[in-house]
């Protein structure tokens, strides 16, 4: 006698099943649609125009892409296989199956308005009791662009390719002129090798011409910092009557470097080193994560492989959120983003800065360890008081939060999430996938803390 269930793929539904009954209550796709439901899409459904087929409604859509980025689903042709072959998806998107070019579609024209919506899932969190701020920790993480670094090119490296282009053409017009007499090898189109040559020849000039602009843009910032640092040392002779000591700062370059890069594919990416050795095309992404809720509360995307000019940006982000939110009090940060004028900066915005003044050993001595916490200064600068507070055991305590802030956050989004590469390519647009991966995070972030 058989003892197992009955395999039965024919028989109908006696009523039309419905999507609710699909998933269990507490489950992550009905929370990505209960905070959709409760955001403010009125920019994005207000901007279609009405007339046509009907279209899918961006709660849909944003919900698929939420979920999908939450789920470490980013492409939109496997977006819309899900939908067939997820019964989250299927859930999500209300048992409707939106096509990839539809998804992407919408990934490319709203992606500015879904940044903006990073700040209203901070309300929810809020509002929700699970955000609280306080003291956060920033850090740094290259995400690599959707280029090769093999598509880069350098500055020299053109000049070298246009040389080598040009005879290349002038052998073709010697060829084209003795086409009677000369013998021309079987396949080859003259006027077609020509042509191919010349286009290539055109986006060489204007690689070259992108760099030297960006050159010049780097001159005009270097020298710029030059008298900066020649105004410093001419106020230091002032104060004290003696000329400082060491030689005064070389004066900027101007012009392209034959190092200066350009990528083909993506030309807002830059070759960067990462971790592990070796360079790849990148951008760096930023974030600040509130201790203890690990949610993302402040994100960019920079082209500066160097963190040390991120914290004057990152502060303006912070500075910009709501003001029921709460205030930072507290800012994290390892010794890469380290300066003078950052702690300066930190202490003009109201935060205390806890910022490495270098690389921290992995076993200090005992003695280091437990050494007696020394007099505070009187009447310090800003670096003098934060060097004395990351020597008391407060301070050290509250620095040790930092490695358990930012970086579970990018190891989870990078190796869990499986978001190691923008899928959009420009400045701009990565901007807006990071701050929409970030947003995804948050809310799964929620759930988690919500109901678990």
């Amino acid at each position: 006698m058989s003892n197992f269930r009955p395999i039965d793929r024919q028989t109908g539904f006696l009523l039309p099943p419905s999507v609710d009954e699909w998933l269990p209550q507490r489950h992550l796709a009905r929370f990505v649609v209960e905070v959709v439901d409760g955001l403010d899409l009125r920019t994005m459904s207000g901007s279609y125009r009405g007339s046509g087929s009907a279209s899918y409604h961006p709660r849909l859509l944003l919900g698929v892409l939420v979920y999908g980025y939450a789920t470490g689903v980013f492409s939109s042709r496997k977006l819309e296989r899900a939908t067939y072959d997820s019964v989250a998806f299927r859930f999500i998107a209300a048992n409707e199956h939106p096509d990839h070019a539809t998804i992407a579609a919408f990934r490319r024209r709203f992606l500015s308005d879904i940044a903006r919506l990073f700040v209203q899932v901070l309300q929810v969190a809020r509002e929700m009791g699970l955000l609280k701020l306080g003291t956060v920790g920033l850090d740094g993480t290259k995400v690599h662009a959707n280029a090769s670094r093999h598509s880069a090119l350098s500055y020299e490296h053109i000049g070298k390719i246009e040389a080598q282009l040009k005879a290349e053409v002038a052998d073709l017009l010697a060829k084209a002129e003795a086409a009677d007499t000369a013998d021309i090898p079987d396949g080859m189109s003259i006027p077609d090798e020509l042509s191919r040559r010349e286009e290539r020849l055109q986006k060489l000039a204007e690689a070259r011409a992108r760099i030297e602009a960006r050159a010049k843009e780097r001159f005009e910032r270097e020298q710029a910092e030059h008298a900066e640092k020649l105004a410093a040392r001419a106020a230091k002779t002032a104060s004290t009557g003696k000329k400082p000591g060491g030689q005064p700062p070389a004066p900027p370059v101007e012009g392209a470097r034959p190092t200066d890069q350009i990528n083909l594919t993506d030309e807002d990416s830059r070759i960067m080193p990462v971790a592990g050795g070796g360079f790849e095309q990148c951008y760096n992404a930023q974030a600040a994560v509130a201790v203890g809720s690990l949610l993302v509360v402040a994100t960019e995307v920079v082209q500066a492989p160097n963190d040390k000019q991120q914290m004057e940006p990152m502060l303006g982000k912070i500075a910009a959120l709501p003001e029921e939110m709460g205030k930072v009090e507290t800012l994290l940060a390892d010794s890469g983003y380290y300066s003078a004028a950052n702690v300066a900066a930190c202490d003009k915005a109201g935060i205390d800065p806890l910022i490495a003044m270098g690389r921290q050993k992995h076993h200090p001595p005992l003695a280091e360890r437990f050494a007696m916490t020394p007099q505070a200064p009187h009447n310090p600068t800003p670096v003098e008081a934060m060097a004395h507070r990351l020597r008391t055991p407060e301070g050290r305590a509250l620095y040790a939060l930092r490695k358990q802030t930012p970086e579970p956050v990018f190891g989870i989004i990078k190796s869990v999430l499986g978001f190691r590469q923008f899928l959009l390519r420009g400045l701009d647009k990565a901007r807006g996938e990071w701050s929409l991966v970030t947003m995804a995070w948050n809310i799964k972030r929620m759930f988690a803390l919500g109901y678990a």
